[in-house]
């Protein structure tokens, strides 16, 4: 049994060598980090089979070659905390409170006058009629009862836009 492992991983090397003779250097450089890294998951995985290495051991060291991608990821953290920072502080919107009602959230976000028909409430409701409004459709459409969580992510949307109003 052995010499048969023995001569499939002298064919495998052969064949390895004879196919990197030609490439390239850029497709070297390329297939030499794909090959580096299958060797490293397979002896990993080798290990989590025989019992050597415990399986959380082996997702955290499987994450190990997307440590590559961590440049690129800091290069985009000014742009993910601008975002961030507008979804936490969003625009005041005008000055007015009639074009406010008529026109949607520059974020993209629901105006007030769409908030008032989902939850069913005057204009000039007040933070209890909004609450209690949100209470009962919630009780209809939630999710853990059967209901749609798109329906409920937007009650709980429009619940939010009526309390900053």
């Amino acid at each position: 049994m052995q010499w048969i492992l023995g001569l499939g991983l002298a064919l495998l090397l052969f064949v390895v060598l004879k196919h990197w003779g030609g490439l390239t250097p850029e497709q070297k450089k390329t297939a030499g980090w794909k090959l580096g890294v299958g060797i490293f998951c397979g002896i990993l995985l080798l290990l989590v089979l025989t019992g050597r290495v415990h399986v959380l051991v082996a997702g955290v060291a499987a994450l190990l070659p997307l440590l590559r991608k961590l440049p690129l990821l800091v290069r985009h953290l000014p742009f993910l905390n601008r975002l961030y920072q507008q979804y936490k502080e969003p625009d005041s919107g005008p000055a007015d409170g009639a074009s406010q009602q008529r026109a949607p959230a520059a974020s993209g976000g629901m105006s007030v006058r769409e908030a008032c028909e989902i939850l069913g409430v005057g204009d000039g409701c007040s933070a209890d009629d909004v609450v209690a409004a949100h209470r009962r459709l919630m009780q209809k459409i939630h999710p853990d009862r059967g209901g749609n969580d798109y329906l409920a992510a937007k009650v709980n949307e429009a619940k939010s836009v009526l309390l900053r109003k």
